[in-house]
């Protein structure tokens, strides 16, 4: 009997946030996926939210995606801001497999999104079934473009009680429970694209207060401990040096408002909180309809923890995207980092900020953007009681996202097509990881990364990378994945075989040197 899959993607969360990664938000639901199946501890994304939804759904590199960068359309291949229609998504494939299909969150992967053209909306690539947004961040109390469908809803027509991460779940939920009352025998796919804990800081007070006092100790001695824990978990070894504190950011005894810096951590946590809650509730629906035993569960994050921090300027910045000037009941937005701005409320608008990402992405250095660990690195838990004989056990094979769409079609037994809706269509770029579920290697030799000039590659124990524009770096992941003794130097053979491979790569899959897309862009705004 073919699986139902549900795919879980949350969005700007760190390594080791989770309570089964280490961290020390509370999520005993998918701490308890992760006792039933499996945790990955080097499974990759793209470091960056569309670029990574593009990569997942399809199979692809992002740039063959044709999200090479962000939304904008630079009208270059590979950057065109907008799901390509030479690729497949998996509720396309899966759906040739004899799958219903379903979406309940974040879509992220077209610039169309108010002038009218929907041939990139999930409705029309797959989904038979969708509730979300199509934008990249949202207000959680009033987000903007909300959908059904291909069909706009008003906010006004919402409950007082609406909360984007409550709506993301109970959709889902909703789904599940339809799908099951139609007792068709046909399998499904579910995409639940959660938002949090991507700013703006927003969570109940109910959410915050089980963490009052908890990060009181600051950013420095947190990592530490979190680093202890990672050590007991096994997803890290004892002998890995912790990356030293961003230079940017004080030290914890000399920080000024303590007090309001824990807070934003607090509140964080809160969001990821509310998330695994939600995810409780999915988990009760699949288990109450007879599901949960034959349910390919994959839980994952689309980058590391995130540096961006907000000022003043802020809510004009992301107007009309995902920011609101003023709240449901007309009072004015106060947005930026700044302890005045005391986070949580509606009437708020701020994040947590380089400080509290480093601890985010404990051990490692660097954020969402970079292609460092710091931004690359995602928990993956894979929980399937059926297909996975494994219960709590860890996996160290080296996988990224191309990898999830083979393992689905490969559990489902869908062929993946040449040709789609009369198009042509890509090869699948990724391997399928079902021989891992029994610890078997992976058949995946190397793997690939650029993100605004920022890039890297890995093959083995070798991972070469760069900070754009800085020159590359060497480091063995079994030594030290942590990526503090830069090995260039001392074996210039395999710098030099890396980037002959990264090169490769680069030109088959289309990536624009930064430097040309950024003069690109600079020559089409002045022309404007």
């Amino acid at each position: 009997m073919k699986p139902n899959i549900v795919l879980i993607l949350n969005d700007d969360m760190g390594y080791s946030d989770l309570g089964c990664y280490g961290g020390e938000t509370l999520t005993p639901h998918l701490d308890k996926l992760a006792q039933g199946g499996l945790r990955y501890t080097q499974f990759y994304n793209t470091a960056r939210c569309c670029p990574s939804r593009a990569s997942l759904l399809t199979g692809l590199y992002p740039h063959q995606a044709d999200v090479g960068h962000m939304m904008g359309d630079d009208d270059i291949d590979g950057y065109l801001g907008n799901l390509s229609h030479n690729a497949v998504t998996i509720a396309e494939a899966l759906k040739t497999g004899g799958y219903k299909t379903y979406m309940s969150g974040k879509w992220h992967v077209t610039h169309h999104v108010n002038d009218g053209d929907q041939t990139n909306w999930p409705r029309q690539r797959g989904f038979d079934d969708f509730f979300g947004f199509l934008h990249g961040a949202a207000n959680y109390y009033q987000p903007i473009a909300l959908m059904r469908n291909n069909t706009p809803l008003d906010m006004a027509d919402q409950p007082k009680e609406f909360f984007f991460t409550d709506a993301i779940s109970d959709e889902a939920v909703r789904q599940l429970n339809a799908h099951a009352a139609e007792d068709s025998g046909q399998p499904f796919f579910q995409y639940v694209g959660y938002t949090a804990p991507h700013w703006p800081l927003h969570a109940h007070e109910e959410d915050i207060a089980k963490y009052k006092g908890r990060f009181d100790v600051g950013w420095d001695q947190l990592r530490k401990e979190r680093l202890e824990r990672m050590v007991d978990l096994g997803l890290i070894q004892a002998d890995w040096d912790l990356s030293e504190r961003d230079e940017t950011v004080p030290p914890w005894e000399e920080a000024s408002d303590k007090e309001w810096e824990a807070r934003r951590m607090e509140v964080y946590a809160a969001q990821i909180d509310r998330m695994d809650q939600g995810i409780g509730r999915i988990l009760k629906a699949l288990e109450a309809n007879g599901q949960l035993e034959n349910t390919l569960i994959v839980f994952l994050a689309d980058n590391g923890g995130c540096a961006e921090e907000m000022n003043e300027k802020s809510l004009e910045q992301f107007r009309g995207r995902s920011a609101t000037l003023t709240t449901r009941d007309g009072k004015p937005v106060r947005c930026g980092n700044r302890p005045e701005v005391v986070p949580g409320p509606e009437d708020t608008y701020a994040s947590y900020g380089r400080s509290w990402a480093n601890v985010s992405n404990t051990p490692f250095r660097y954020y969402k953007h970079w292609v460092h660990e710091g931004g690359i690195a995602t928990p993956l838990i894979m929980h399937w009681p059926v297909g996975i004989a494994a219960r709590g056990e860890l996996r160290h094979q080296a996988a990224q996202l191309p990898d999830i769409m083979a393992t689905f079609l490969d559990v489902s037994g869908t062929v993946y097509p040449e040709q789609y809706a009369g198009r042509d269509i890509q090869p699948l770029e990724g391997v399928a990881m079902v021989p891992t579920f029994g610890d078997a290697p992976h058949a995946r030799e190397v793997l690939y990364w650029e993100h605004e000039g920022n890039r890297a590659v890995r093959k083995g124990k070798w991972k070469l990378v760069s900070r754009h524009p800085g020159d590359w770096e060497l480091y063995d992941m079994e030594a030290g994945r942590t990526e503090t003794q830069n090995l260039a130097t001392e074996f210039p053979e395999i710098v030099a075989e890396l980037t002959l491979l990264y090169g490769e790569w680069a030109e088959r899959i289309k990536v624009m040197p930064w430097e040309e897309l950024q003069a690109i862009r600079r020559e089409r705004y002045t022309k404007f």
